[in-house]
């Protein structure tokens, strides 16, 4: 048998098929979909996955008000933050921030299962979230995917 024909193919960015994907997020519980959105931010679900690349796709979100959470999480769970000053802690329920911006309760849940490093931050930009149904990216000719069928 001849070993060299079996070389693993470590993508690039040049290489890197990316396609644009929109997820609707109504009736979806807020974790499990972060997770699977996550997953599509890095490129698992792709044969050709490269953990130190961008080689996922771009995901938008719509329909992110009508998000769901499980159990007594809109009240009970919370999020902490700091000012940076002395007695700067500040906590936020997820049915604040919801009624504030739901856009940054989905994008603040994706950005915690992504990495914490550059290349974190960079996925973090091809997330696309839109309070409504209507977004902006018709020109990219995203598909419609069910994140049901994903694992």
């Amino acid at each position: 048998m001849d070993t060299l024909s079996y070389k693993t193919i470590s993508a690039n960015k040049a290489t890197a098929q990316k396609e644009w994907v929109v997820v609707d997020a109504t009736d979806l519980v807020l974790g499990r979909m972060g997770s699977k959105v996550a997953k599509l931010l890095r490129g698992k679900y792709k044969p050709s996955y490269t953990p130190h690349v961008d080689c996922g796709d771009n995901v938008i979100i719509i329909n992110a008000e009508k998000v769901q959470l499980t159990g007594m999480k809109w009240t009970d769970r919370v999020y902490l933050r700091h000012t940076g000053y002395p007695g700067g802690q500040r906590e936020i329920t997820p049915a604040k921030l919801m009624a504030k911006s739901p856009e940054k309760l989905i994008k603040k849940v994706v950005k915690g299962m992504l990495p914490k490093n550059k290349l974190g931050a960079q996925l973090l930009g091809n997330l696309y979230v839109f309070a409504g149904a209507e977004h902006d990216k018709e020109a990219q000719q995203p598909k419609t995917i069910d994140l049901n069928a994903l694992k």
